[in-house]
């Protein structure tokens, strides 16, 4: 059982700033270290068009561009490299797993993927320049695995598979999008249904309207949607898109639909979820598929919960009052995951293992 943790991240500002702030943060950080060394041994299979990369940044999220600005002057390093690391813009998908349940008010989270990818960020972020503000998990920096806006969207998305890649953008870049583009579910498909996708992915989407949730399943050649209260690792109108193996996808979505006929508060639907016995918790670490993360959003109240690991506790945020300028007081969320690979925010990770 390792100690594990997750930095706290609050910033009101431009996306330049925003950036900037983030690269003196990372530099010379061990999350970075370990990058240099994971390029060393894993060979990108992608190339960095850096025109066509701003190009599209600037039709459709020109302020996150200057995100990626601010990384460059304050990490000293090539635009190039910053679009590498952290530019969210054809990037391969490894395997990973994902379960998402919405409720009468609420939707809980599992983030399964594996340790030496995570960043180890919860980031709270208020624009000055321009979009929503956002609450969420950090990916590769400047993306975001789920999260909600001060409009009460919420979004998590749900991996499918990785055949046939194309040109677009990763999934947390599209998360990211979505969060500070888009006031609703119905805007979001909108935006998910134009931009191109690099891999195949599901999107969860909740808002605030009483509307029941809608999932988008997304893919390089095709995007469609859905009402439904439950995801994991399948599509339902894309099937031509899913894997052959399906098993534990399947299984872990059966426990939530037969759970989802009694009602399931958010505690109780957080338990069932975090929980390490009742079967949708994944261990899996060592096959990109473990679970890191719990997380839940409540659009009406604007809160948040998250966990690291399982049979936790959440730790809760009060979004809707740090929007009103009352700062979580607190640096770091604690947690137990169950093994032994290490983290890149905490500790040397290579990937020669």
């Amino acid at each position: 059982m390792k100690k594990v943790f997750a930095d706290i991240i609050q910033f009101r500002g431009t996306h330049y700033d925003f950036g900037y702030m983030q690269g003196e943060q990372l530099k010379d950080s061990i999350l970075v270290r370990n990058r240099e060394r994971q390029w060393k041994v894993r060979k990108p299979q992608f190339r960095i068009d850096r025109k066509e990369t701003e190009m599209i940044f600037q039709e459709l999220a020109p302020s996150i561009w200057e995100e990626l600005l601010g990384l460059r002057d304050a990490l000293e390093w090539p635009v190039e490299r910053v679009l590498l690391e952290f530019g969210g813009y054809r990037v391969k998908i490894n395997p990973s797993g994902c379960s998402i349940y919405v409720g009468d008010h609420y939707m809980v989270r599992n983030y399964d993927y594996h340790p030496k990818t995570y960043d180890g960020r919860y980031v709270i972020y208020k624009p000055t320049d321009g979009g929503y503000a956002t609450i969420g998990v950090s990916q590769k920096i400047t993306g975001r695995s789920d999260g909600m806006n001060e409009q009460g969207l919420a979004m998590g998305y749900t991996f499918m598979n990785r055949k046939r890649p194309g040109d677009g953008f990763i999934c947390h870049m599209i998360g990211r999008l979505i969060l500070e583009r888009c006031a609703n579910a119905k805007e979001a498909v909108e935006l998910l249904k134009v931009i191109p996708h690099r891999g195949s992915f599901a999107y969860t989407l909740f808002d605030q309207t009483g509307e029941p949730p809608v999932i988008v399943e997304t893919s390089p050649r095709r995007v469609e949607f859905r009402q439904g209260y439950a995801c994991t690792n399948h599509f339902k109108i894309l099937t031509e898109e899913n894997r052959h193996i399906l098993e534990d996808s399947n299984k872990r979505l059966q426990i939530v639909e037969e759970n989802q006929t009694r009602g399931m508060s958010g505690f109780e639907a957080f338990r069932l979820l975090n929980d390490t016995g009742q079967g949708v918790f994944s261990k899996l670490y060592g096959s990109w598929a473990g679970t890191i993360h719990t997380s839940a959003y409540f659009p009406r109240g604007l809160e948040s919960w998250f966990v690291l690991g399982g049979d936790q506790e959440p730790t809760k945020f009060d979004f809707s009052k740090w929007l009103q300028g009352e700062d979580f007081h607190f640096k770091k969320i604690e947690g137990k995951v169950d093994t032994d690979i290490p983290f890149p925010h905490m500790e040397q990770a290579d990937w020669y293992k």
